[in-house]
C-alpha cells in the first residue's frame, strides 16, 4: 500500500512539473519574447553653468543623492565682486535720476505757469533725459539680477534624486560654462527596453502585460506594461562614401537578418530587494491580449 502512495504521489509530481513545463513552453510559444532587452533610465549629465575653478566637492564617485543637494561649488570671488558692482552702478544710477526727476519737475512746473518761460525745445530735453533715468535705472536693475543670478550658479546642486557618476574632476579643476563634468542617474525614472525582431512587432500592442527577467536577478521577474514601440530605427547601409556616392556594405543573399525594434516597457513596483542600473541586461515577454 505504501508503495503504491508513493508511486501515485512520484506520478503526481511529475505530472504537475510536466504541466507546469508545458505551460511555461507554451507561454514562450505563443507570446513575443526577446532575450535582447536592456534596463535604461534618464541620466543628466550635470553642467556649471558659470566658468571658474572648483573649490568644493562634498560628493564621492557613485553616491546617492538627493534632488538638492549640493554636488559641486565653482569660486564665487569674481561673481560677488560683479553683484558688488552692479549694486553701486545702480546707486549711482538711482542718485542720477533723483536730479533728473527734479530738474523735469522744476521745467515742468515754470512750462505749466508760463509757457512763454520755457521753450518746447528744454521741455522735450528735460522729458527725454528723465525718461532716459527711468530706463536706466531698469537696466541697472536687470544688470544686478543677473549678477546675482550668476552667484547662484556656482552652486551646482542635484535636480533629481539618483546616483552620481563619473566624477572625473578635482577641487582645483576649471569648470566650463555648459560643459558637463559629471553624470546624474535618474532613480526614479527607470524603462526597460526589449529590442523584438520586426516579424513580433504586429503582435505587441500598446498597453500589453509584460514580463522582465533580468540577468542580475533570474528568480525576480518584473511585471510592466508596454508603454510605445519604436516607429524606426538607424540604418547602416546608405551613407555617404567615395565622391559622395552611397556606401552599401554586402549582404548574404541565403540570409535575412530580421531588424530589432526596441519596445519601451513601463515597469510596475519592483520586488523587495531588486536595484535597478542602467544597462542591466533582461528578457522581456509581453503576454498577447486575448
Amino acid at each position: 500500500m505504501i508503495k503504491i502512495l508513493k508511486a501515485l504521489l512520484t506520478i503526481a509530481i511529475l505530472g504537475a512539473a510536466l504541466f507546469f513545463a508545458y505551460r511555461k513552453y507554451q507561454a514562450y510559444i505563443d507570446n513575443p519574447w526577446t532575450r535582447d532587452g536592456q534596463v535604461r533610465t534618464q541620466v543628466i549629465q550635470v553642467a556649471p553653468r558659470v566658468t571658474g575653478m572648483v573649490t568644493k566637492i562634498p560628493i564621492v564617485d557613485n553616491q546617492k543623492v538627493k534632488k538638492g543637494d549640493l554636488l559641486f561649488e565653482i569660486d564665487p570671488s569674481q561673481y560677488q565682486i560683479r553683484v558688488d558692482q552692479a549694486k553701486a552702478k545702480l546707486q549711482r544710477t538711482l542718485e542720477g535720476a533723483k536730479g533728473t526727476r527734479i530738474e523735469f519737475e522744476r521745467v515742468k512746473s515754470i512750462y505749466a505757469k508760463d509757457k512763454g518761460a520755457v521753450s518746447q525745445k528744454d521741455m522735450v530735453r528735460n522729458e527725454t533725459n528723465y525718461f532716459k533715468s527711468l530706463a536706466n535705472i531698469d537696466a541697472s536693475r536687470e544688470a544686478l539680477n543677473t549678477a546675482k543670478l550668476n552667484l547662484s550658479y556656482t552652486k551646482v546642486y542635484a535636480e533629481v534624486d539618483g546616483y552620481v557618476s563619473n566624477i572625473n574632476f578635482q577641487i582645483g579643476s576649471q569648470a566650463s560654462a555648459n560643459k558637463p563634468i559629471l553624470a546624474l542617474v535618474d532613480e526614479n525614472a527607470f524603462w526597460v527596453f526589449g529590442f523584438f525582431r520586426e516579424d513580433a512587432i504586429p503582435e505587441v500592442k500598446v498597453g500589453d502585460e509584460a514580463v522582465v527577467t533580468l540577468l542580475a536577478y533570474p528568480d525576480k521577474p518584473l511585471r510592466g506594461r508596454v508603454e510605445s514601440i519604436a516607429w524606426g530605427i538607424a540604418h547602416s547601409d546608405g551613407n555617404p562614401g567615395n565622391n559622395l556616392l552611397p556606401s552599401v556594405k554586402p549582404v548574404f543573399q541565403w540570409i535575412r537578418l530580421a531588424q530589432r525594434i526596441p519596445v519601451r516597457i513601463k515597469l510596475d513596483k519592483l520586488p523587495e530587494g531588486v536595484s535597478l542600473r542602467f544597462g542591466l541586461t533582461a528578457s522581456v515577454m509581453v503576454m498577447k491580449s486575448k
